[in-house]
């Protein structure tokens, strides 16, 4: 490959680059915003009627044209090797796939510009204070959910969480059922001390309050880890129900949307903390500040909602304080859809985004390897005429 053509090829990457630029800043500046962001909202897929589909034909086209006028005019009259005209069509394969992906630079584009206007950091943020606030803002009628709201959904404060035991009696033709609670608690010993009544086992099954048989009946799991054995076992029964510190709010551990890299169990744990203080132990105005959070993320992100922070912390206080008061008319309404699906894409453009949508990777790949094999046959035939002639 001669120095000429060697320059050539440098000079149309060039070209390129900048051909991509000019679309990586089209796609940078034409972003809607996180408001205008749908389940449908992708990154950049050809729709062959659009200004972007339309100027990426036209410049595609011109680019690829006076590039081969060029290439055939003055770099085709060269007697190359084999191996050098490999090389040769190695790079006008990259030329045709540069050619043909001026649209991928427009979806990092828009990805750039989603991201300046809402990092990462503010997106989990968002998610952490969806995450505490979940449980206040099911629709009305979720409350009256026995699986989204019960007693081992409970995760704070101590000795939750528990583990349900249901025990059923007959009674003539009928059948007694009884819920009972216990704490799940865990003790760790030495794997030959658990083996054994006596000695350091029996002193710690003493301080627990029960003998090594009564363990036994009580065990939920065990694990051995090299020479321990951790016991996860039922403890002590709890009545959630009679429990003044307990309301509905607190039995639900669902997250809204989890936040990436942070193990689930933790980021309930830690919702539940939070929302505990915030019912229990924080100023009055803390609940009401966090749902004036909430009301701003709902405008942040363009969703419909009539929801007003004052008025929703009453009506949290009220049930609050009035358990056994069926829970039918908390004033939380917004768009829950929009915001479900608006979080699903954003976590699709943040994780998982498809520069190259799947429905169009066949034919892209397809476009690309023709338009590489004619111009590289044709360069050939030309360079072969011309050596010839």
């Amino acid at each position: 490959m001669d120095k000429k053509l060697k320059q050539y090829l440098v000079k149309s990457f060039v070209v390129l680059l900048l051909i991509h630029l000019g679309y990586f800043l089209y796609g940078y500046f034409k972003f809607e915003g996180i408001g205008n962001i749908d389940i449908y909202t992708e990154f950049y897929r050809f729709k062959f009627y659009d200004d972007v589909s339309i100027s990426h034909f036209f410049v595609t086209g011109l680019f690829l044209l006076f590039f081969l006028i060029f290439l055939l005019k003055n770099h085709s009259r060269k007697n190359y090797s084999f191996v050098n005209l490999l090389k040769i069509g190695g790079l006008l394969l990259l030329i045709s796939v540069f050619s043909f992906s001026f649209f991928v630079s427009y979806s990092f584009g828009m990805n750039a510009k989603m991201r300046t206007e809402l990092s990462e950091a503010k997106l989990n943020k968002d998610k952490v204070l969806l995450n505490v606030l979940r449980p206040f803002l099911y629709n009305y009628t979720s409350y009256s959910s026995e699986k989204l709201f019960n007693p081992v959904n409970i995760l704070y404060p101590k000795p939750y969480p528990v583990i349900e035991v249901v025990d059923s009696t007959l009674y003539g033709n009928y059948y007694s059922v009884e819920y009972n609670y216990y704490s799940i608690d865990t003790l760790k010993m030495l794997t030959t001390d658990m083996n054994k009544v006596s000695g350091a086992a029996s002193t710690i099954l003493d301080s627990i309050g029960f003998g090594k048989k009564e363990l036994l009946e009580r065990i939920i799991k065990k694990n051995v880890i090299k020479d321990s054995t951790e016991i996860i076992y039922k403890g002590m029964r709890v009545n959630p129900d009679y429990d003044e510190n307990i309301c509905i709010f607190v039995e639900n551990k669902a997250l809204y949307k989890p936040v990436k890299g942070i193990p689930i169990e933790k980021q309930q744990y830690d919702a539940a903390v939070k929302r505990y203080k915030l019912l229990y132990k924080t100023k009055e105005d803390s609940l009401l500040n966090n749902f004036k959070q909430l009301d701003m993320l709902l405008r942040k992100y363009k969703i419909e909602t009539s929801l007003v922070p004052k008025d929703l912390a009453k009506d949290v206080r009220h049930y609050q304080k009035n358990t056994r008061e069926p829970l039918n008319a908390i004033r939380n309404n917004y768009d829950r859809k929009a915001l479900t699906e608006r979080f699903d894409t954003l976590e699709r453009l943040f994780y998982e985004p498809k520069y190259l949508h799947p429905s169009i990777i066949e034919i892209f790949f397809a476009v690309v390897v023709g338009a590489w094999l004619i111009g590289f046959l044709i360069y050939i035939l030309f360079n072969y005429k011309r050596k010839t002639a």
